[in-house]
């Protein structure tokens, strides 16, 4: 079971330097850094958008935050029908750009809500009791909105069908999802999942034991694998 120091904001919690693994104590969830973006960059998004959602897409309203994690700090953005992405390394420059796309995404600008700030907090509660080693599901509804398709129903059944402390290989995965020529498609979908840790892309790995790659770098992969007891845990 992992234990570490608190889940604290920093004076600039975009910066926050990664911890892993971290030191001894109690974890506890920090207030988070609120989802606000700068007038340069709200004018910016109104250009992109016109304040309306892309084609065809009913549009989404949503809010978002900033959490220190054992991993670095996690962008977490929430929909009113559940947590809608996770978002690596979220520095404020990484932070900007992932707002700026879900702005695009969505079609609209986010904005705070009672609804939403207790999915955020939610999510943030059970991220804690995932990385503190003692939470092995996640529970928190999620807005699968950002995927479609072949990427949906592998994410769904990686969701699924791949607990806590396994791994499944590429084409094992398109092979459940009875698309066994997929086994590339099954990689990029891998890499295109918008709500990493909580569907977990980090269980599939290669068929011959390499563990593959991850948009989270792969430093963050074995990191993940190592908390659930699939590799050794970092001596350093």
């Amino acid at each position: 079971m992992w234990s570490g120091t608190p889940w604290t904001t920093s004076t600039d919690p975009f910066t926050a330097a990664p911890r892993w693994p971290p030191a001894a104590g109690a974890l506890s969830v920090p207030a988070p850094t609120l989802g606000t973006v700068t007038s340069a960059e709200r004018r910016d998004q109104e250009r992109t958008t016109g304040g309306r959602a892309p084609a065809g897409q009913e549009a989404r309203a949503w809010s978002w935050e900033v959490r220190d994690t054992p991993i670095g700090p996690l962008l977490l953005a929430a929909t009113d029908q559940g947590l809608v992405t996770v978002v690596f390394h979220a520095d404020d420059e990484t932070a900007a750009g992932a707002v700026s796309a879900l702005t695009r995404r969505l079609g609209t600008e986010p904005a705070p809500s009672p609804d939403r700030a207790v999915t955020l907090t939610a999510a943030a509660r059970q991220l804690e009791g995932y990385f503190a080693g003692g939470l092995r599901e996640f529970t928190v509804p999620l807005d699968w909105s950002l995927t479609t398709g072949f990427n949906r129903r592998v994410l769904r059944e990686l969701a699924d069908g791949v607990p806590y402390g396994t791994v499944v290989g590429y084409q094992d995965l398109a092979n459940r999802v009875g698309e066994p020529g997929a086994a590339r498609a099954v990689g990029m979908a891998m890499g295109g999942n918008p709500l990493p840790v909580v569907v977990a892309c980090h269980r599939v790995v290669e068929s011959d034991g390499g563990i593959g790659g991850f948009g989270g770098g792969l430093e963050t992969k074995r990191a993940l694998l190592a908390l659930e007891g699939v590799l050794p845990q970092p001596l350093f």
